[in-house]
């Protein structure tokens, strides 16, 4: 690859190529949660420093973080019945950035009551699935993608943030790479946990990848499987442009500049039978660390901790004139050509891949799920405790896991809350890791 493609594929700042494709889309930036803990709070997003907040009437503003008066940070403002003020002179801005009252100048000139003399930049944020999510393109938006699990019933969802110091694009990268999983996931776990002599997993023996409406698929076999398997006949999805979806959850790698990108997570957990009906009133959310404070390292314990060292070790861009691809990048090289092929969609005006605009279709957008009918259906108690004694990996949807095995840092109040959801009164017992 030449350093013109790599940086087509990696920048997106205002007037960049991926930057202006990378807008046509809505963005997870927050958990609705965090807005009524702090209902202001300073946010950047693909090299704009912003402030997203929500006022007392529930309307979401997302706004430059420079008042326009004299460039006061807004993130300081104070929330009203409609809009944001700024804690310098009072000035008033509603969701779409007008200024909708000055109070000096209103009231030293009563006739400018009301008529907007000035302006902040704004974008588009609405809620949906217990987050927040931010629209920074054209008119007409479209709409919020209402993905199959946002749907189902029954499930204690949890949400988790990490900002990785790295390129957003190489963090993408990882959704289309099957083989990963056993060297960096299985094999490293197997040598954290059990030394240099312990036997490897499985070998990968095929991998395939397709292109379906809303992103990629990967298929693999390995040495403990064969093609009637799940993993094979229905495979896993990197959804389009900036998330892996693995059945139970989502990550969603969106980029804060061109250095650093912020993990979102979205997991769900289907209860038991005889917990059921249960309705989760507020989807809690936490921040996952990336470094050992003790030692500076990089967290490999859980499994997306792994990931970030894999992205990081890239560098903050990665280099990609000095690559030497496999044969299992196959995947690889189809997404960047297809986000290549996307950059000239929309420089000729047109939609890229996975825009969603239809409203019926938006219902339920249905993606491909190995192990789908535990997810939506659940399990019984004795099939749930059967599952959950083997570590939750009998089934594909990984439901009846007792510990979160994704990210490092799971708050105490949050597993209580899960246990309870689960119908586990007392605190599972912890594992070393």
């Amino acid at each position: 690859m030449d350093q013109e493609t790599n940086q087509t594929l990696t920048q997106t700042g205002p007037g960049t190529p991926m930057g202006e494709l990378m807008r046509r889309y809505w963005h997870p930036i927050a958990a609705v949660a965090q807005l009524e803990d702090k209902a202001v709070m300073p946010v950047r997003l693909m090299g704009e420093d912003l402030v997203l907040y929500k006022d007392f009437s529930g309307n979401y503003g997302l706004v430059d973080r420079q008042c326009a008066h004299r460039r006061a940070d807004l993130s300081y403002g104070f929330v009203e019945e409609v809009g944001l003020r700024c804690n310098y002179h009072g000035w008033l801005y509603d969701h779409t950035g007008d200024a909708i009252e000055r109070p000096f100048e209103e009231t030293v000139r009563p006739e400018f009551q009301g008529k907007v003399q000035a302006k902040v930049k704004a974008y588009r944020a609405a809620a949906h699935a217990g987050l927040v999510w931010a629209y920074m393109g054209p008119e007409p938006a479209p709409l919020v993608p209402n993905w199959e699990p946002f749907t189902w019933a029954n499930g204690f969802v949890q949400i988790v943030f990490t900002e990785v110091p790295c390129n957003w694009f190489q963090c993408q990268e990882n959704s289309i790479d099957p083989v990963h999983f056993e060297w960096m996931h299985e094999n490293w776990t197997i040598r954290q946990k059990k030394g240099a002599g312990a036997p490897y997993g499985p070998k990968h023996l095929k991998v395939d990848f397709d292109e379906f409406d809303y992103g990629m698929v990967y298929k693999r076999i390995r040495e403990d499987t064969d093609e009637k398997h799940p993993l094979w006949t229905i495979g896993r999805v990197c959804l389009w442009p900036h998330a892996l979806f693995t059945g139970s959850h989502f990550e969603w790698r969106v980029p804060v500049d061109d250095h650093t990108t912020l993990s979102v997570g979205w997991f769900f957990n289907r209860v038991p039978h005889d917990c059921e009906p249960y309705v989760q009133k507020r989807i809690p959310y936490w921040t996952s660390p990336v470094r050992d404070e003790d030692t500076g390292r990089w967290i490999t314990s859980h499994t997306m901790n792994q990931d970030y060292v894999a992205w990081v070790g890239q560098g903050a861009i990665a280099d990609r004139t000095g690559e030497h691809l496999g044969l299992s990048d196959k995947g690889i090289v189809m997404m960047r050509k297809r986000f290549l092929s996307d950059v000239d969609v929309v420089k000729a005006g047109g939609d890229p891949k996975a825009v969603v605009r239809d409203e019926e279709t938006n219902r339920c957008l249905t993606l491909p799920i190995p192990g789908r009918k535990p997810l939506v259906e659940g399990l019984s108690r004795e099939e749930f405790d059967r599952v959950e004694s083997r570590n939750g990996n009998s089934t594909l949807g990984m439901t009846g896991m007792r510990e979160f095995v994704w990210l490092i840092g799971q708050p105490e109040e949050i597993k209580r809350e899960y246990n309870e959801a689960m119908g586990w009164k007392a605190p599972a017992p912890q594992t070393s890791s």
